[in-house]
């Protein structure tokens, strides 16, 4: 038994040591987001076909369920009511984040939980998903299969114990392993792994997402084909004529508009169902809310589920324009209506529906405005696909992926890429969240802003100096004004003043509008003791920055969300039954070691001697000394007076430093004992 634990940890410690472990792990996370893909892909069609005797529904209009033929009409009205019956408590009972569309669940794990989700979320959203659809819910499969891909890799993650660096690129690989094997579109997952979730591009990370997402579409292929997922559409339309150009941009901007009214709508309908559903049970609210979608179903019957089917008999032709206009908003309506009683489902999906609704009662008018000229409706339908997203997730290389991957054609990739483009554009100047990242700014997080990585991007120096008041001209540095100055200045007797240079060079400086990425650097080159900060026009010395003010603007950007962090690590780590435990305890301690603080007391052996004069035990080192508020680095001639608090890293009790899993174990069972003959005090923070 302890051979095979032995040899257990040794693995677990190679996969977590280097880039070997990490691809090693990218195949085992495509290869079970495949198979969880294709799992729920048929758990869709099984609910489906429970529920009306058919593996697709709606698109045929108001007819009865094939298993209740006896209902008629009225099937619409009941089979919400029952869905919600089941997926309410499932939810409520097991895993509440499973409940709306998924995804901003999946990004704030991994922008603020170090990426930990709760292993058994994979399963109530795959459950409660595919009943919601199943049912009627007007929903799409790319949030539960970007749910149930991210939780797989982050359990696996989680028991391997990865560093939280290396945990969240393993979200992204299991969320860009789904979308790739759902929609057979292996490019589009990766840039909705890395541009959605993961939010940062990097050489390694893109590497370890782009061979999730192959191994993920190459396993699911056998079991859902290797057609381009949305074949249905007109092969070979495309612009014929430069000037139509104009019609694209034209459309992108009012397909922009569409994006962002179903975000409006979405949190609108939200909103609304949680006032008049306030105080009264949660797990009763979709089967209560399922009358009302019922209505809706029972008006639209095209309405019911995800709707694929019906987009492809718009693009073919066999829509009315105004009834076109009527599925657009209907959309918008119902899947709104489906994520406000509490169910369970993805909103990208209905964007490309809204899109090609919308997009193809366009390219009516333009067909009829400008005749042939203006070339195929469905060419326009299409383009506005990828624009509505665009709009509403601001995600344009996904985009502009998803729409030339899942039609297949290559030669729309030009007026997708200007519609993207515009509608992106449109989007970030109306609105500053998108539809994914809104759920979060409700909840008052703000992943753009406080995520660590993206701080020194975001703050300037203007927020890290310190002014001076009054400003300081600048002086001339060239022409007569400088020879003027340079004859006139004389340097002061710093001598009589205040004592003897030992140092003297020509400052650099920089300015106020740059960013503290920039600015770190110049510090360390330049700045020993700080530099000089120019205005924008450069005229003036507006302030002064020091490194430690930049670390105190950046702690400041990332620490305003920490409370809420801290609930959302303790509601999400499955590693602790008590969440007081995650502020106490890290996620991924150190193996074999534990990090001792000791306070010097009068009369301890310490105390009057250099640090680096005592000697401390085996495999511990000084690693900080906290004398007042100040807190030092562990110099050897430091002299120890009474009162410091000196924290040293040492071998846990009970193991070696050497030996991981003991160490790891003691580390966490401890109850602070010192290794040396001082008494700790924790009676403060360090």
């Amino acid at each position: 038994m302890t051979e095979a634990a032995d040899w257990a940890g040794k693995a677990a410690g190679w996969l977590r040591a280097g880039r070997g472990g990490m691809f090693l792990l990218a195949l085992l996370i495509g290869a079970g987001s495949g198979l969880g893909a294709v799992a729920f892909r048929y758990l869709i069609s099984f609910f489906t076909w429970l529920a009306t005797g058919h593996d697709e529904f709606g698109q045929q209009g108001r007819v009865a369920s094939a298993h209740l033929p006896w209902l008629g009409p009225a099937f619409f009205l009941v089979i919400p009511v029952v869905g919600g019956l089941v997926c309410g408590p499932l939810i409520y009972r097991f895993a509440r984040e499973a409940r709306g569309h998924g995804v901003p669940e999946v990004m704030i794990a991994v922008a603020e939980n170090g990426g930990r989700i709760r292993p058994q979320v994979s399963v109530v959203k795959a459950v409660a998903s595919a009943l919601c659809i199943g049912t009627g819910g007007s929903v799409g499969r790319e949030g539960p299969i970007v749910q149930i891909g991210s939780a797989l890799a982050s359990s696996l993650g989680q028991w391997i114990k990865m560093p939280e660096s290396r945990l969240r690129i393993l979200v992204a690989c299991g969320a860009a392993g789904g979308i790739a094997a759902t929609f057979n579109a292996p490019i589009t997952g990766v840039f909705f792994g890395v541009e959605i979730i993961l939010r940062e591009f990097s050489v390694d990370a893109l590497f370890t997402v782009m061979l999730a997402a192959m191994i993920a579409d190459i396993t699911a292929i056998p079991f859902l084909g290797d057609k381009p997922f949305l074949s249905g559409f007109p092969p070979g339309i495309a612009l014929h004529h430069a000037v139509n150009y104009l019609l694209i941009a034209a459309l992108a901007v009012a397909a922009a508009l569409m994006g962002l009214a179903f975000k409006a709508v979405l949190y609108a309908t939200e909103d609304l169902c949680d006032r008049a559903w306030k105080g009264r049970p949660e797990w009763a609210r979709p089967a209560v809310g399922g009358i009302v979608l019922g209505l809706l179903l029972l008006a639209i019957p095209q309405m019911y589920g995800v709707g694929y089917p019906v987009m492809d008999k718009a693009t073919a032709g066999q829509y009315a324009l105004w009834f076109l206009v009527a599925l657009a908003f209907a959309k918008i309506a119902a899947c709104g209506l489906t994520i406000g009683i509490g169910g369970s489902g993805g909103i990208f999906a209905p964007s490309l529906f809204i899109g090609v609704t919308s997009g193809m009662a366009f390219g009516d008018v333009a067909h009829h405005i400008f005749g042939a000229g203006a070339g195929d409706p469905a060419l326009y339908a299409v383009v506005a696909m990828g624009a509505v997203f665009a709009s509403a997730a601001r995600a344009p290389l996904t985009s502009l992926a998803s729409v030339v991957e899942m039609t297949g054609d290559f030669a729309l990739t030009l007026p997708v890429m200007l519609a993207v483009a515009i509608a992106s554009t449109v989007s970030r100047g109306a609105s500053y969240g998108t539809i994914y990242t809104t759920k979060l700014l409700r909840r008052g997080t703000d992943i753009d802003r406080t995520t660590p990585w993206r701080a020194l991007s975001d703050l300037k120096v203007a927020h890290a100096m310190r002014p001076l008041r009054p400003a300081l001209a600048v002086p001339p540095v060239s022409g007569a004004d400088a020879d003027r100055n340079s004859a006139a200045g004389l340097a002061p007797d710093w001598a009589a003043l205040a004592g003897q240079v030992t140092h003297q060079t020509d400052p650099q400086s920089v300015f106020a509008t740059e960013s503290l990425a920039q600015t770190l650097r110049q510090l360390e080159v330049y700045g020993r003791d700080g530099l000089p900060v120019l205005s924008p026009d450069g005229h003036q010395i507006q302030g002064w920055i020091t490194a430690p003010a930049v670390l105190r603007a950046i702690a400041r950007q990332i620490t305003t969300s920490q409370p809420a962090t801290a609930q959302a690590q303790a509601a999400a780590d499955w590693d602790h039954a008590e969440p007081s435990t995650l502020t106490r305890d890290p996620p991924t301690p150190l193996p074999g070691y534990q990090l001792v603080e000791i306070t010097i007391a009068p009369g301890s052996p310490a105390a009057g001697r250099k640090l680096g004069d005592i000697t401390w035990p085996h495999a511990s080192t000084p690693v900080s000394v906290l004398r007042g508020r100040q807190l030092r680095p562990p110099r050897p001639e430091i002299t120890l007076t009474p009162g410091d608090r000196v924290s040293l890293l040492t071998a846990a009790p009970g193991g070696t430093a050497s030996s991981a899993t003991s160490g790891a174990m003691a580390a966490r069972t401890a109850a602070g004992t010192s290794p040396v003959s001082c008494r700790a005090d924790r009676g403060g923070p360090m």
